[in-house]
């Protein structure tokens, strides 16, 4: 098997690993079949092949696409140019590619959606999800289930869908929460790593990062802590045993 590319847009460490860790463990991976890297230490991938590697899976981050340009820190700029350098070859190859929530923000952006914060941000906690009909029949959200509930928490969403992709999963607080770009390019809004012990983690690290006011963290905490969330992380597991033998 060919490694899967797993490129982490966070520049905490704390919340880095800790994707990591939950990228490998809801996929079935171990450290052996992945090639790890952190864009905020080594922005400069232009010599990356994409024939390489089984697939390409993009952690989340506090990065917004639609932020101006002339506001954006220069390491989160660099993190945005390096993903954005890739996508070019990605979707023309049709390469396999799963975006968790950032991921959302890169790819449609990148295919010429609308990405912004005018409506459809969600606050940090769990929301019902449902299965499109299309989603209904991806191979991706096999035993998923209709209906699910997933962790969300971001700034910006799609607004208007890219031309040529569809909407696998959606949800009355945000709309497009899964998109497929030709037959084998994916991305979420909602984390499909994310268990609770992992949305803990990070409310802690990102508190003061403007998703929320700092003195609610406690109770989101317990809010998190009462969910029972399980299914999200079979896509990340449908996607590497779909992609993993090329």
């Amino acid at each position: 098997m060919k490694p899967f590319l797993i490129l982490q847009l966070r520049p905490e460490t704390d919340a880095s690993n800790s994707e990591f860790e939950a990228i490998l463990n809801k996929g079935g991976l171990t450290k052996k079949d992945v090639h790890r890297i952190r864009l905020d230490e080594n922005p400069n991938i232009d010599g990356l092949k994409l024939s390489d590697y089984s697939g390409i899976i993009v952690g989340g981050g506090p990065g917004c696409v639609s932020d101006n340009e002339s506001k954006k820190h220069p390491l989160e700029k660099a993190i945005e140019n390096a993903i954005m350098g890739m996508m070019g070859e990605i979707c023309l190859r049709d390469f396999p590619f799963l975006g968790c929530c950032y991921g959302m923000g890169i790819l449609g952006h990148f295919l010429g959606g609308v990405v912004n914060k005018e409506n459809h941000s969600e606050e940090v906690g769990a929301t019902d999800c449902a299965l499109t009909d299309a989603g209904k029949d991806d191979d991706l959200l096999k035993g998923v289930g209709n209906n699910f509930r997933a962790f969300v928490g971001h700034k910006e969403a799609v607004q208007t869908m890219p031309k040529h992709c569809t909407n696998l999963v959606t949800a009355t607080t945000c709309p497009v929460q899964m998109i497929k770009y030709k037959s084998n390019i994916y991305a979420t809004q909602f984390h499909p790593e994310a268990d609770c012990a992992e949305f803990e983690l990070r409310i802690n690290i990102y508190k003061n990062h403007g998703y929320f006011d700092p003195n609610d963290a406690e109770k989101l905490i317990a809010m998190v802590r009462a969910e029972n969330i399980d299914m999200p992380e079979k896509i990340l597991r449908n996607f590497v045993e779909k992609y993993r033998r090329g």
